[in-house]
């Protein structure tokens, strides 16, 4: 199995499309969703009618808490301008998109994976992993070999040994990395839809269950376009400039 995983896309159609055409192109045949489908960009009808056509072929999806909060009344605990961006997109979704995401889990596992969109520790309550303390936290909570994750729109990898030792990994896009089956680890693959690392391109990660590798990938797409559709849809600027500096 090559299982791409893809996280954050953030209703971004353009970066999406782009990391599912590479995808095929390097021979996945899996495909998991962690979380925020929407949120921030301008094509949120598009990005969940496709992700709801995968996941009927099969692909993993779950619930991120921007999924979460344009499916629900209350108000989101989140800044000005992503609260405004949520209540647009609640707008834009049909009765069936808005029912997909409200049911998607917090969780789904597959062999001795988990999917998860924030920490496992807590999945409702939308905990960053921003650190090695954080991932610790996250892999404790299961006896699951492998968390794949998002939420954290940055690329990141942590390890935690047999003997319970930490270790965390900066990942380089295009770099084979085997993660041996002692140990523990936790995949951030950085966000397909709204990078911030200063890097505007499109990120997503393949792993491979046979030999047990995982590739980060860096897709360049056309960012000028996504953000012409977040200032054409009337959503704040500063999300149209985060595509265009990837911060």
């Amino acid at each position: 199995m090559r299982l791409a995983l893809l996280t954050d896309l953030h209703a971004n159609r353009e970066a999406f499309q782009a990391c599912l055409d590479h995808a095929a192109r390097h021979g996945a045949d899996h495909y998991a969703f962690t979380g925020d489908l929407v949120g921030y960009g301008a094509d949120p009808g598009w990005v969940v009618d496709t992700v709801m056509a995968y996941v009927a072929r099969g692909a993993i999806a779950v619930q991120g808490n921007h999924d979460y909060f344009a499916t629900v009344a209350a108000r989101a605990p989140m800044h000005a301008e992503a609260r405004e961006a949520i209540e647009w997109t609640r707008s834009e979704l049909s009765e069936e998109q808005g029912a997909f995401l409200a049911a998607l889990p917090l969780t789904q596992e597959r062999a001795d994976i988990l999917f998860v969109h924030a920490s496992a520790a807590a999945p409702a309550r939308w905990d960053y992993i921003n650190n090695i303390d954080d991932a610790e936290r996250s892999l404790r909570a299961t006896d699951r070999k492998l968390v794949f994750c998002g939420h954290v729109h940055v690329p990141a990898l942590y390890r935690r040994a047999a003997d319970g030792t930490m270790g965390s990994h900066a990942p380089r896009p295009g770099v084979s990395l085997p993660l041996r089956r002692q140990h523990q680890h936790l995949v951030i693959p950085g966000a397909v839809g709204q990078p911030r690392d200063g890097d505007c391109r499109a990120c997503y990660a393949l792993y491979d269950d046979v030999s047990r590798t995982l590739v980060y990938y860096r897709i360049a797409y056309d960012h000028g376009a996504a953000a012409r559709r977040v200032i054409a849809a009337g959503l704040p600027i500063v999300f149209a400039m985060r595509l265009i500096e990837g911060l």
